[in-house]
């Protein structure tokens, strides 16, 4: 298929998810016909007249749709990966559903800026419980400054107004501030704090009944309060009665057989993979135990000059864009972060966005299934490669890819993460881990930038496999795994 057509396909397979998952993430019954009848390919967004209410409308409209489109979204991994009957053949449905999210992500931004040029409302990004989230409150008459933002002037004024300058602050221009904000605030927070607080009562409920069922399997052989009789019948746990608290993230870890892996990071101009963009990709290979394949270039030249390649070998970088809607609004704290300016980066100025290029997403899971992958904090990655890469979901659910994460290598093996009152369970950012383990200069930092960050973690890991072998550690130690280890479907341990 070419071009869009991958959209109808995606819609295609709405009879399959409808049998699968007949609620959204809120509980809440899906409307299948309203998903079927969206323009994913060229927009879900509204497109208002610039007078107030039209703006105030169209606001509340694309809030409403991104409420329903990321309710259904964040339900489809969990329906995908529980289908164990394969009802559902593709995840592409998701992929398209995201697709169009991030486009509609673009337009309420669009719409919240040109409201503030119209001193309709001024914005702030705030930090509510699980995520940041756009605060409208009446325009007063001065603006705060938000680093979240950049410039755009939608309002058509020329004149000499200067580029910090929005056409609101314009002596000229006046407007009325007539519009209700108590209907445009955005909600994100509080659904994600109410959902969390649903699968804690799921959790809670399903620990009582086991702990019933328990007690019931035991009737016969406690005292009625379920104590153990002697000779420890119900007794569980060692002697000293500490219970260290399992760690999910423990499935990532790196068994004693590793070697060959691929490193990668990306970079990206948020961190919700239903609404952002990735801007870089970076990516090498390393052997964790054997030697460096011979025959490959002994030198990279990296952009910290004071990076080695060393044993690593296949060295990539890809950049690419974002919408033109997204380039204008511009993203300052990405630009401080990894020196990507996104004003530079749009699709009109020639890069391809990520997720409307087949080829690269092919290539990019080529390489993935070939080796075990691994990234620090690798949720992040697999996140976006789910809703991002063709064929991705679908090849993690066969067990053709397999995940290793030096974050939990850095939380459960390295005795130089220390708790603190910062850092509860230890400082075990990629800089971090990367400077206790000699793979970057305390002088430096985590540049933040794709390949950059894949080397310093590659050369981290197996420095740190190392000092763990010798002292027969981590993979090497009592509760070490044969094999690759990692997280990997349908693959017993």
């Amino acid at each position: 298929m070419t071009d869009r057509a991958w959209f109808d396909a995606a819609k295609g397979d709405i009879p399959q998810w409808a049998a699968s998952m007949p609620k959204d993430a809120d509980g809440t019954t899906i409307d299948w016909d309203w998903v079927r009848s969206l323009d994913l390919a060229h927009g879900v967004g509204t497109i208002p007249e610039s007078t107030p209410q039209s703006i105030h409308d169209a606001l509340k409209a694309d809030y409403a749709t991104r409420e329903r489109l990321e309710s259904i979204i964040a339900q489809c991994n969990s329906a995908f990966m529980t289908d164990f009957d394969r009802f559902i053949g593709s995840y592409r449905l998701p992929r398209a559903l995201a697709y169009a999210n991030r486009r509609l992500n673009d337009n309420i931004n669009t719409l919240l800026h040109l409201g503030e040029q119209q001193h309709l409302w001024v914005v702030s990004r705030e930090r509510r419980g699980r995520t940041t989230v756009a605060v409208l409150r009446p325009y007063s008459g001065s603006r705060p400054s938000n680093d979240d933002q950049g410039m755009l002037d939608l309002s058509g004024e020329t004149g000499d107004a200067s580029a910090g300058n929005t056409a609101a602050e314009n002596s000229d221009v006046k407007f009325p501030t007539t519009v209700a904000l108590d209907d445009v605030q955005d909600r994100t927070a509080a659904i994600l704090d109410a959902r969390a607080e649903r699968r804690k009562a799921q959790r809670f409920q399903k620990r009582a009944g086991d702990a019933a069922m328990a007690r019931a399997n035991l009737s016969g052989a406690t005292s009625p309060g379920g104590a153990a009789l002697p000779g420890g019948a119900a007794a569980s746990g060692n002697a000293t009665g500490h219970h260290p608290k399992p760690d999910w993230r423990d499935a990532y870890l790196p068994g004693r057989d590793v070697d060959a892996v691929m490193g990668i990071d990306i970079e990206t101009t948020g961190i919700d993979p239903a609404r952002d963009y990735i801007i870089d990709v970076g990516f090498e290979f390393m052997n964790m135990a054997s030697p460096r394949p011979a025959g490959e270039p002994e030198t990279y030249a990296y952009e910290q000059g004071y990076y080695a390649a060393g044993d690593a070998y296949g060295q990539s970088r890809l950049a690419f864009g974002v919408p033109p809607e997204n380039a204008a609004l511009g993203n300052a704290l990405i630009a401080k972060l990894t020196g990507i300016d996104v004003r530079g980066r749009s699709s009109e100025a020639g890069y391809r966005l990520f997720d409307e290029w087949p080829q690269a997403q092919a290539g990019l899971l080529a390489r993935l299934t070939q080796q075990p992958y691994v990234a620090h904090n690798a949720t992040f990655e697999h996140s976006w490669f789910m809703l991002n890469v063709a064929g991705y979901a679908e090849s993690y659910r066969a067990g053709r890819i397999t995940i290793i994460d030096t974050l939990p290598m850095s939380r459960q093996w390295d005795p130089g993460a220390v708790p603190t009152n910062e850092h509860p369970y230890g400082d075990n950012t990629l800089d971090a881990y990367a400077k206790r383990q000699g793979a970057l200069d305390s002088a430096h930092n985590e540049r933040h930038l794709g390949l950059e960050d894949s080397h310093i973690m590659l050369v981290a890991m197996k420095h740190h496999l190392a000092a763990l072998k010798a002292q027969r550690k981590g993979p090497w130690g009592p509760a070490g795994r044969a094999g690759v280890g990692g997280k990997s479907c349908g693959r017993k341990r």
